[in-house]
């Protein structure tokens, strides 16, 4: 698996979105957020594009149909 980098963003378009997230999970997105000194917006989306990045996506279809 490749390891999580933080790229520069600041040249990146963007778009508002609003999604609904379990509270134990911004819990764990706010405290890391935190020890690490950035954004909770920038966290969130490098985990989502690292999640992209290594997604099988024969694994992810078998999930699908269970």
């Amino acid at each position: 698996m490749k390891e999580f980098k933080l790229p520069n963003m600041a040249d990146e378009k963007t778009v508002l979105k609003t999604v609904r997230m379990k509270l134990s999970t911004i819990h764990q997105i706010e405290e890391l957020a935190k020890n690490n000194n950035m954004s909770i917006n920038r966290l969130i989306n490098e985990c989502i594009e690292f999640a992209l990045d290594n997604l099988r996506i024969s694994s992810f279809k078998e999930d699908k149909k269970k």
